[in-house]
């Protein structure tokens, strides 16, 4: 062997190339390659300091801080917001209000009279949506629209965005590398899981917040009730994201764990069909009855839960969504569960 000159690379495993060292256990380099970038988040200065140590704080923020950059790098969080952000800005320039002599008489949306003078002036007890005025029956309208499409098709979106995140840090030589670093396998999966939520969060907060503001400020009727469906969206957002999680760690397919997940949303639709239910004989009533309480009520909170909570009006029942974060529970568990015990 040559003498090694000043500045060559010591023998042994480098970034990304093969090299052989006779003195070593593995003289061909064997090992998974180590992902530089990845490796980079650890070493950042900032993860030097004491509140990072391992006694007063894991480095769960470096893997939080890891999803972020991936996310950034795929362009999902550029598209997520953009999405969001014409939304809103939609809304803004559709939305037209009509005032005559310094009071509102009409409203209009792409063009088209919603709530014309002639309603303004009729005192009408029953309207919908729980509103006491036809002005305040079309902001309860507008946002009950608003927080459904959020629910129904933004839910549906950011799974199909994010949906791929769990397997992609269980990819040979990033999952070997995450293992080399001192944190437990809980707090490796318990980092990425907080990145995910966190976007939705921030996602949904930007969102419906935007939407909120736009109508409150054009009508000048402010509904703060609105903002709850946050929690609500983000909850069952985190519940389906738990099947993705399971799926995802017992199989390392993210096309998969999209398939399951999608396929269960399908099954909570058909099941949430009362009169279906009911028109089953036994002993299939019984085994189809046990599987709509055991699954996420997907279609119950969407069409019960979040409209009572726009409108202001007393929800009936909170069993749907309390029986949905249960699932949630053992799903994540599990997870963990087998995310613990796999062997990579």
């Amino acid at each position: 062997m040559h003498p090694r000159k000043p500045g060559d690379a010591p023998p042994g495993r480098h970034y990304g190339i093969q090299t052989c060292n006779p003195k070593s256990s593995d003289p061909c380099n064997r090992t998974p390659t180590r992902d530089v970038a990845t490796d980079s988040i650890f070493n950042l200065p900032i993860f030097n300091l004491p509140i990072f140590n391992l006694q007063s704080a894991p480095k769960v923020t470096a893997l939080f801080l890891l999803t972020l950059r991936e996310l950034r790098a795929k362009k999902i969080i550029l598209g997520l917001f953009g999405v969001a952000t014409l939304v809103w800005a939609v809304l803004a320039l559709a939305l037209q209000l009509d005032v005559v002599e310094g009071s509102l008489a009409g409203i209009r949306l792409f063009g088209d009279e919603v709530v014309g003078q002639a309603e303004f002036s009729e005192p009408d007890a029953d309207l919908p949506f729980g509103g006491t005025t036809p002005l305040q029956t079309f902001v309860f309208g507008a946002e009950m629209f608003a927080a459904g499409a959020a629910y129904w098709v933004g839910i549906l979106l950011a799974l199909f965005a994010t949906g791929g995140l769990i397997a992609s840090m269980l990819d040979r030589g990033q999952v070997d590398l995450l293992l080399t670093k001192p944190l437990s396998r809980a707090k490796i999966l318990t980092g990425r899981l907080l990145g995910v939520s966190m976007v939705m969060l921030a996602l949904l907060i930007y969102l419906l917040g935007a939407v909120w503001l736009v109508i409150s400020i054009k009508t000048g009727v402010w509904n703060p009730q609105f903002l709850l469906a946050i929690g609500a969206v983000f909850a069952m957002f985190m519940v389906l994201y738990s099947l993705i999680t399971l799926t995802s760690v017992w199989t390392e397919s993210a096309p998969l764990s999209l398939i399951l997940t999608f396929g269960l949303l399908f099954a909570t639709l058909i099941l949430a069909i009362e009169p279906l239910r009911e028109q089953i004989t036994q002993p299939g009533r019984g085994i189809v009855v046990a599987f709509y309480n055991v699954l996420p009520k997907f279609v119950d909170v969407g069409a019960y839960i979040v409209p009572q909570l726009v409108s202001g009006q007393p929800v009936e029942s909170w069993s749907p969504l309390v029986s949905s974060l249960a699932f949630g529970v053992v799903a994540y568990a599990g997870a963990f569960w087998l995310f613990r015990r796999k062997d990579f």
